[in-house]
């Protein structure tokens, strides 16, 4: 059975969520649903199988995420569904999004399982219990033949990209899970395509399945040149700011990011650099808002920090540049985003920055748009020194083209006669007074080694195809492959972020918002600080794990910079939201230590030196 979308759908509360997931959706800023979510969210919560033909970025995670969620038992922390994706990427992607709608359902716990992930990690996040497995199969695979994961409690499975698990040839991994799963479970099939093949695994493992089609609404974008900077979290700021010193043709931009909070701090960052700027957010009334739409189209404000909802509708011809400074939920987010510019028939310009792990993105919005994206390096001081001077240069020449000079001249020669100065000097002086606030020459703009290194073109996102030598190619669908024997996977090690070195002298203890209720353990806080913001082991301190935080020495006065690397690290899906620990906050609550029991009434002598075992005598029997 085909099933029509109601593209004329009302609001979420109209399709049977319960208020948890709503007040969820409400918190991201979705307001209405997309034509896969409007069609699927129904069925599924209805308890149909579902076969579904969407493109990726039409919105398909939430379409089976929140009913998903909406059937899981909390209080039964065994698997109850499993989610197969193609890719790592998209199992952590489908992971964060299942913590993100569930993030008013305490003790909800969501596992992604991957290859190249420390399996003794997984295996002790499985132990622990969890609601929900995203996996790529052949780690799934790993994991039941271990018999470490248990699917006799399965409701629910949803197979997420099904044509790409067929191009890299994970086909028949897929139908080994599948036949190890209850009968009795729910299935949902998603995929761009539906090549035979995929009919074939429908028509044997899913029961009576609703088929439902979408067409994604998105289209070329032919006014807008698009390109990407790829920059890490910390650095973004910087090169938010260094790209809009040296875009041609900026007139006004809207910056796009993801929540209500950001929209105020980066705007007041911005402004602090004396950009005039301001937030436009869901908080604002209707009032407000327009103000701040007919600041920018007056030309009093050049730059909006907004976000996808408080956008919608926003229709400004001078806005020039669309800065993506968030990476959109999906493809659709994306397009909507970029048509704010390019209007009135004028040309437009969209920058999206994106950090290395997002980098899987580009790719589905190229497919999107039907344009290639070009590569954007990130300017370096010089580069925007240079930019300065240009336009301080061009300021100088306008003056003496259209003002009256004469009294100043006279100041001039006044000057070199008084003092004894050269007009060469009073100019220099005179070009400082008049750039102090927003001077020509950056820190580093000099300097033999640049601060920062210009990001490199990303590498084409082909991925690896695994199948066997002589396999037909993956494009030839016409019949499955036969089985293959599984291959040895290889572990992943990310690009290491360089380690910064630090003068020797205190620590200071700064808070982290994660602790024992999340399971976390003070070797995975290490990891994550070292490998994410390049501190080194050496270099962290004690400890502490509290019910809901923890706390953890770390060389005192951190920059700015690293501070926000540090508040965005992630530990078991938590960001760390690291803050320096107030005078008197940390209390010790730990016992005192005390010295082992003596034995045959001697006591143990502490005064060996470090590492010497306790000289014991042995026990008459």
């Amino acid at each position: 059975m085909t099933t029509s979308p109601d593209l004329n759908a009302a609001g979420f509360d109209s399709l049977g969520l319960a208020q948890p997931l709503l007040q969820a959706l409400a918190d991201v800023g979705y307001e209405t649903p997309s034509p896969i979510q409007a069609a699927c969210i129904p069925v599924l919560l209805a308890g149909h199988d579902l076969l579904g033909e969407a493109q990726t970025g039409t919105g398909k995670t939430a379409a089976f995420a929140l009913p998903l969620l909406q059937k899981i038992d909390l209080k039964r922390a065994v698997p109850q569904a499993l989610i197969l994706t193609p890719t790592r990427e998209l199992a952590i992607q489908v992971a964060e999004a299942l913590q993100k709608y569930a993030h008013h359902m305490p003790g909800f716990h969501v596992l992604p399982i991957y290859g190249g992930q420390s399996m003794v990690v997984q295996l002790r996040a499985l132990s622990r219990g969890t609601h929900v497995i995203v996996g790529t199969p052949g780690r799934v695979m790993d994991h039941l033949e271990r018999k470490s994961l248990v699917l006799n409690n399965l409701q629910m499975l949803v197979l997420d990209e099904a044509d790409e698990m067929l191009r890299m040839g994970f086909i028949d991994d897929v139908k080994w899970i599948l036949e190890h799963t209850p009968a009795e479970r729910q299935t949902a099939l998603f995929s761009a395509t539906m090549p035979d093949v995929i009919r074939r695994v429908a028509r044997e493992h899913l029961r009576e399945p609703q088929e439902i089609k979408i067409r994604s609404a998105t289209s070329t974008v032919v006014t807008t040149s698009q390109s990407y900077c790829q920059t890490h979290g910390g650095q973004k700021l910087e090169a938010l700011t260094r790209i809009l010193e040296v875009e041609d043709d900026f007139d006004a931009a809207i910056v796009f990011v993801r929540t209500k909070t950001a929209t105020v701090e980066i705007a007041d960052k911005l402004e602090a650099r004396g950009y005039s700027v301001a937030a436009l957010n869901g908080d604002l009334t209707q009032g407000l808002r327009e103000q701040v739409i007919e600041r920018l189209k007056a030309g009093t404000i050049d730059i909006v920090v907004a976000t996808d909802v408080a956008a919608r509708g926003l229709d400004v011809a001078r806005v020039s540049h669309v800065i993506n400074y968030d990476v959109p939920y999906d493809t659709e987010a994306y397009v909507h985003r970029i048509g704010r510019t390019g209007r009135a028939g004028r040309t437009g310009r969209a920058i999206l920055f994106l950090a290395p792990r997002e980098m899987y993105m580009l790719k589905l919005i190229e497919r999107a748009t039907k344009q290639k994206i070009t590569a954007l390096t990130m300017p370096t001081p010089g580069e925007v020194a240079n930019r300065r001077v240009a336009q301080f240069t061009q300021q100088i020449v306008d003056i003496i083209k259209t003002e009256k000079l004469d009294f100043f001249f006279d100041v001039v020669r006044r000057m070199e006669g008084e003092q004894d100065i050269a007009a060469r000097e009073i100019a220099a002086a005179l070009a400082w007074l008049a750039t102090r606030e927003r001077p020509l020459q950056m820190p580093g703009a000099n300097d033999h080694a640049p601060r920062e290194v210009a990001v490199a073109p990303a590498p084409t996102f082909e991925r690896k195809e695994r199948k066997p030598a002589g396999a037909k190619p993956a494009e030839d669908f016409s019949a499955a492959e036969p089985r293959r024997e599984r291959p040895v996977k290889e572990g992943r090690s990310d690009t290491p972020v360089k380690q910064r070195s630090f003068t020797p002298g205190a620590l200071a203890r700064y808070r982290i918002e994660i602790g024992r209720n999340q399971g976390v353990l003070p070797k995975e806080i290490v990891g994550a600080i070292a490998n994410e913001a390049g501190i080194a082991g050496k270099d962290i301190g004690q400890i502490n794990l509290f019910d809901d935080y923890s706390s953890v020495e770390l060389p005192a006065n951190l920059p700015a910079d690293l501070m926000d690397v540090l508040r965005r690290i992630r530990v078991r899906q938590f960001a760390l939201k690291t803050r320096v620990m107030e005078p008197g906050e940390f209390v010790d609550t730990r016992p005192p230590r005390r010295a082992p029991p003596a034995r045959d009434g001697k006591k143990p002598d502490w005064k060996k030196p470090a590492g010497a075992k306790p000289e014991w005598k042995k026990r008459e029997r």
